[in-house]
């Protein structure tokens, strides 16, 4: 699953530069993991790698949403099983391992996909809103990661963690959210250096960074707004997300954009911060609905349980 190629560059800085080459299986060879595949961009995802074959194991707090999922890959020829467990939670990922070992016998790409978010101002938003954000959106990619790898390194593999464009970029109203983007981003780069730079281990790392997605994602949010929140205009749909996702799983890669926006959001967040600042603050009135907020409380405590794939129906 891997090889490894060594050039020796005589007169550069470094002596000697290691290259490898990873070999990852195509989509119907593998058994993956995706964590959030209940709805949105984790349940398009396992539908398109099921329609190609892949064994899979689905993770979410839903569990009967979750189940119906399963049940419906299964019964169109699939192989899927589903695993109630909350990603904040070492333990449970542990076994979620376990139960993939115990299903299939090997893990051959892992998706950290669950996240949720909270609208409102950072000055608002209480602070156990804002832990109850982190346990899933970071450290439950830290979780997924660091209990893949051990899995991955064992006969290669590739471990995929869903960003987002506000990785670089932020959102007002999404500041927390946008925070832990950030994070999952710099322990995703950090994990990428030790794993394929320094161990050479034959395990791609890939940080997948879509735009706006037209996913349930608004509705499952904790709002502290009057209005009902919604994403910003010029959405992408979950299905493209999916795409990238597999892509990575069979060809590996670093920092994926999914969306033209993404690539222009980070690409000004890098190189012109201040006109990225004044953008981003266009965006107050783009992220309410013209009307008054339904459910406050969202899916940050507990699971959202609607299980599909789009906010509104594609256009």
């Amino acid at each position: 699953h891997a090889r490894f190629m060594v050039l020796q560059m005589r007169g550069a800085p470094f002596a000697t530069e290691l290259i490898m080459e990873k070999a990852l299986k195509p989509i119907a060879d593998q058994v993956m993991v995706i964590t959030g595949a209940s709805s949105g961009i984790g349940l398009a995802t396992a539908l398109a790698a099921a329609e190609r074959g892949a064994k899979l194991v689905l993770v979410a707090r839903s569990g009967e949403t979750l189940q119906d999922v399963v049940t419906e890959i299964n019964e169109i020829g699939g192989r899927a099983i589903a695993i109630t467990a909350d990603v904040g939670n070492r333990t449970a990922m542990l076994d979620v391992a376990a139960a993939a070992l115990a299903a299939f016998g090997r893990i051959d790409t892992w998706i950290n996909n669950a996240g949720v978010s909270i609208y409102g101002r950072l000055d608002q938003v209480s602070d156990e809103d804002n832990r109850r954000l982190f346990e899933t959106n970071f450290w439950g990619v830290v979780n997924g990661s660091l209990i893949a790898l051990p899995h991955l390194r064992s006969q290669g593999g590739a471990l995929i963690n869903v960003g987002s464009e506000v990785s670089d970029a932020v959102a007002p109203l999404q500041g927390m959210y946008s925070t832990s983007k950030h994070a999952v981003k710099g322990f995703t780069d950090a994990l990428r250096v030790e794993v394929e730079h320094v161990d050479n281990a034959p395990v791609s790392v890939t940080l997948i960074q879509p735009t706006a997605v037209n996913t349930p994602y608004p509705r499952h949010a904790r709002n502290y707004l009057a209005a009902e929140p919604k994403l910003p205009d010029q959405q992408i749909q979950p299905t493209q997300v999916a795409e990238a996702i597999l892509k990575a799983a069979c060809e590996g890669g670093r920092d994926v954009t999914v969306g033209t926006m993404s690539t222009f959001n980070t690409v000004i967040s890098k190189l012109l911060p201040r006109l990225a600042d004044k953008i981003a603050s266009k965006q107050i009135e783009n992220q309410k609905e013209p009307f008054a907020a339904r459910n406050r409380q969202g899916a940050l405590h507990k699971p959202g349980g609607h299980g599909n794939v789009y906010g509104q129906p594609p256009r």
